[in-house]
């Protein structure tokens, strides 16, 4: 191909490497053709990174806002969810209750709460006596037969200290209880102890 020049850089074309041609014209010289070359296999480089990259995201897909998911410990001393801002840390349990705790609901983020509890991260959950049941990680050990049959308050599927001081140990008459009951329900005048130990022999809060 031709490469146009004015009459009046004929000269600056022969000091560039370039050929001049009678009446003005020049030919690009071997410089110039190996630069187009150059420039061509390095558009093509670009485009084909830009097709493998939407071919990567395609298969599989924009990476999730919580993949970096982490645990934290909250006032109450029970397994917590760090919030994307990470300083907020919310209990397990309120991670895809319907309500977002998190600064930037990220606690609600489609990614965790679309398969519950498959799409939880691992320290989230904790399994029940039937495996097919499951509760939040906060809810083991606090008192409270949140799996149906008390597993998550006894051993051996759960090792769970005893009875704290807020608590009184006996064999509850209510299924929502299970080796204790809350001390503020001792003197009540209703029986929740077998034993009526609630009412006779806890002093209360």
């Amino acid at each position: 191909k031709l490469c146009s020049f004015e009459q009046g850089d004929v000269t600056r074309n022969a000091a560039a490497g370039t050929k001049a041609r009678p009446g003005g014209e020049a030919t690009c010289g071997p410089c110039c053709s190996r630069r187009g070359a150059c420039l061509s296999a390095f558009l093509l480089f670009l485009m084909a990174m830009l097709a493998a990259l939407i071919t990567l995201v395609t298969i599989v897909g924009l990476p999730s806002r919580t993949s970096g998911a982490q645990a934290c410990v909250t006032l109450t001393n029970r397994t917590g969810f760090l919030c994307g801002d990470r300083r907020s840390c919310i209990s397990a349990s309120q991670v895809c209750d319907g309500l977002r705790t998190c600064p930037h609901g990220d606690d609600e983020d489609e990614s965790l709460c679309r398969d519950v509890p498959q799409n939880l991260p691992s320290f989230l959950v904790a399994r029940c006596g039937d495996l097919a049941s499951w509760i939040y990680s906060d809810q083991k050990c606090d008192g409270i037969n949140n799996c149906g049959d008390c597993s998550d308050e006894l051993s051996p599927v759960t090792a769970c200290p005893p009875c704290d001081s807020g608590w009184w140990r006996c064999s509850p008459t209510f299924f929502k209880y299970c080796s204790c009951i809350p001390r503020t329900l001792c003197q009540d005048h209703v029986q929740h102890c077998s034993d009526w130990s609630d009412e006779y022999s806890c002093p209360g809060p």
